[in-house]
């Protein structure tokens, strides 16, 4: 350790490249990670908050809520209890005049099931009458007030807002929750049909009718429309970055190894241990990762406090913690090739040559 800062405290410009090379690495590394957990997150923020465990939709609908429509008859002989709860979905444009199109989910719920009963508010309150509507806080921050009377599609009816909720999101729209009275008008759906689907706290849930399935919470996530595609493409993006982190700290380590040859057979010719030379590149190589990282921690910290609420980040701590401990042992794993040449360098040939 002592070699490795007292090489790097002399040869200052040098080794402040490579570090700032390496908080450009962690940087970017951070940066896409809390991207891709905030669009994943603003596709599934909803679901999240009911708490749910399984979801039953009509087998044809090709796992999608909006296209699955539930009938009287398909749940004449399920038993619904506390831990199950109606909804309907459909995909609206919000409008008013003076104000930004929102282009929304509208969820219909009933007043005495769970969802609707644990809806947390971050101002106003609970729909209690067809006419109004709770909606997410991206309405707000685009200038809807409570009070608010909004139109759906080349719907004339005018329904109030009466509440916000923060982290209400389907699949990255904002939702609007309602009257599922209010979702049937929408929909345009015959007096048979009562909801998108069945949501249930029960993993186990089951319905007497054929026509309807059972998924998993998991299951229904992973088929939303994007969310996995959009996932695989951050994953790899991100694994990329990663081996080629692993590439560029081996390479800089690799050169500046060769340009040190001579010193260090020079250091082996006066009986230093081989040991004690890799023990120094191998924390030269853990201080200019750790160095580095931390120096990219805090501009990730910066951007937290300085990116606008519209931007779809999240930063989870032990996600980051964790790519942070990958980002130090791919520098451990960058400074292979030059243990490799220390062990083998020949005193007599190197200062001889």
């Amino acid at each position: 350790m002592f070699l490795s800062i007292k090489e790097i405290k002399k040869e200052k410009v040098r080794y402040g490249l490579i570090i700032g090379m390496i908080v450009l690495i962690c940087y970017l590394i951070f940066i896409l990670t809390s991207l891709a957990m905030g669009l994943a997150q603003q596709n599934t923020d909803a679901i999240d908050s009911w708490n749910i465990s399984s979801v039953v939709l009509d087998k044809d609908s090709n796992t999608s809520m909006t296209q699955s429509m539930i009938t009287k008859d398909e749940v004449k002989k399920t038993k619904i209890t506390s831990k199950e709860a109606y909804i309907g979905q459909t995909a609206v444009v919000a409008k008013k005049s003076g104000r930004t199109n929102e282009s929304a989910q509208f969820l219909g719920l009933k007043d005495n099931q769970f969802i609707a009963k644990n809806l947390v508010l971050s101002s106003g309150h609970k729909v209690n009458k067809s006419d109004q509507v709770v909606v997410d806080d991206k309405f707000q921050t685009d200038g809807y007030k409570i009070g608010d009377k909004i139109q759906f599609n080349s719907n004339n009816k005018k329904y109030t807002i009466v509440g916000f909720t923060k982290n209400a999101k389907l699949n990255i729209a904002p939702v609007v929750y309602g009257n599922i009275s209010t979702w049937k008008t929408l929909k345009n759906g015959n007096s048979q049909v009562i909801a998108s689907a069945i949501v249930s706290k029960n993993a186990n849930f089951k319905t007497a009718n054929k026509q309807l399935k059972t998924y998993s919470i998991s299951a229904f996530i992973s088929k939303l429309p994007g969310y996995s595609a959009q996932n695989s493409t951050f994953t790899f993006m991100i694994a990329f970055l990663m081996i080629i982190s692993l590439i560029v700290i081996a390479v800089f380590l690799y050169i500046l190894t060769i340009q040190k040859i001579q010193n260090y057979a020079v250091l082996r010719a006066q009986g230093i241990p081989a040991k004690t030379l890799v023990g120094a590149t191998i924390s030269q190589s853990i201080t200019l990762v750790v160095s580095g990282l931390l120096i990219g921690i805090m501009l990730t910290a910066i951007t937290a406090i300085a990116m606008p609420a519209a931007v779809p980040i999240s930063f989870n701590i032990p996600i980051l913690s964790a790519i942070g401990i990958g980002l130090v042992l791919t520098g451990l794993l960058g400074s292979l090739i030059p243990i490799r040449i220390i062990l083998h360098v020949d005193p007599v040939s190197v200062i001889g040559g």
